[in-house]
């Protein structure tokens, strides 16, 4: 299988806006986010689905997934972070975390169309770094 960009990402060929890393997992911002401080969750091995992850992979994301969560929720002082679970645009397996307030930001759509704010981003990203 080709690297997926995510893949490139976690080796930091790709610029990103990294707020956790451990062994198994890699989490940071989306360029593109439906909503302030949406992160991504993925495993550093590269499965497509996350369904054909080995156990230990599995795990490991949906614990990192937890603990970022509450990250989220308390630094971004909002009463929900949602998941999301697609695995149609980038053939590596990730969890998205949606921090919201109301249903609404959880359902939104990002605008692809606006540039990355990477300062922005990045300011973010450090104030939800671990």
């Amino acid at each position: 299988m080709e690297d997926s960009i995510f893949s490139k990402i976690v080796r930091g060929d790709i610029l990103s806006h990294k707020i956790y890393e451990d062994e198994r997992t890699f989490v940071f911002l989306d360029i593109h986010p439906q909503v302030k401080g949406h992160a991504l969750v993925v495993p550093k091995a590269q499965v497509e689905f996350l369904w054909d992850l080995d156990d230990a992979d599995y795990h490991a994301v949906t614990e990192t997934a937890k603990k970022v969560a509450l990250r989220l929720r308390s630094v971004l002082g909002v009463p929900y972070v949602g998941e999301k679970v697609i695995g149609v645009d980038v053939p590596h397996a990730h969890v998205q975390l949606i921090p919201f307030t109301h249903a609404e930001e959880y359902v939104q759509m990002a605008d692809m169309s606006l540039e990355s704010d990477h300062a922005l981003l990045a300011e973010l990203a450090s104030k939800l770094a671990f």
